[in-house]
């Protein structure tokens, strides 16, 4: 999470609901990569651990539905925005948006337009039913491979071992703020200091949990996305919250044949 220091306090960006009395926060709600953050803190699962596929999405009951009504009156307060096609930068830009989620490819510009008003944070809590809740982010990786079939395998293999080399991660980093994991690299002060690299490294270690990669995990992103663009078009509302979240929860463990 960036946000504009001359708004918020290290204090009030530990959670959610103090910031949206204070200034304006743009998330991305219709995008399934960033709405289960709200209802992982609530205790929701996906295949047990990430890796479990008979277990399951539970994503239903009172404790998802409970969430749903939270993000309901979420969308309703003036002072947040969802974030779609850029908005939230734009905002940033002109000051009408005072926090935003995004990832560190986002960085550059967002040092650009807030300079060393520029805060960074792990993932903050909220406030459900009286409670704090940890907002909970997939921790994920990239990975380089190689296609088998290729006619140029030598070439190709070279090419794949410079890009996941140390140099490589680190003019990624240099050039595009993308963090290395080269464990080299992390052990450099330059990098270890880094503000950015200091909040990924928390988010992972203490907002997130592993992007389950069991192949059932694709029918879970459509799904999420629709309970997202449903609470901003106003079909998803309080009377409705239980049975929507249950059609989720259900679209989730589908096996995708009808």
């Amino acid at each position: 999470m960036y946000y504009d220091k001359s708004v918020f306090s290290e204090e009030d960006v530990k959670n959610l609901d103090t910031m949206l009395e204070k200034g304006v926060v743009s998330f991305p709600l219709t995008n399934s990569w960033y709405l289960p953050a709200f209802y992982l803190g609530n205790g929701c699962t996906l295949f047990g651990d990430g890796t479990d596929e008979s277990a399951g999405v539970d994503f239903g009951g009172e404790k998802a539905a409970e969430v749903t009504d939270y993000l309901i009156d979420l969308e309703a307060n003036p002072n947040f925005r969802i974030d779609a096609d850029g908005s939230g930068m734009a905002g940033i830009r002109d000051g009408s948006i005072n926090a935003m989620f995004t990832g560190s490819w986002d960085y550059s510009a967002l040092k650009e337009a807030l300079g060393d008003n520029l805060g960074i944070a792990s993932l903050p809590t909220y406030t459900l039913n009286g409670e704090e809740r940890q907002m909970l982010a997939y921790a994920g990786s990239k990975a380089i491979g190689v296609n088998p079939n290729t006619d140029n395998m030598v070439a190709a293999v070279e090419l794949a071992v410079y890009l996941g080399s140390a140099e490589a991660q680190q003019l990624h980093y240099e050039l595009r703020s993308v963090i290395p994991c080269n464990t080299e690299l992390l052990e450099e002060e330059e990098i270890t200091a880094d503000p950015l690299v200091q909040a990924q490294n928390d988010t992972f270690e203490n907002t997130s949990i592993l992007q389950p990669f069991v192949p059932q995990m694709s029918n879970c992103w459509t799904p999420v996305e629709n309970m997202g663009k449903g609470i901003r078009n106003g079909s998803v509302t309080h009377e409705n919250a239980a049975e929507q979240t249950e059609a989720m929860n259900e679209a989730m463990n589908s096996d995708g044949i009808s």
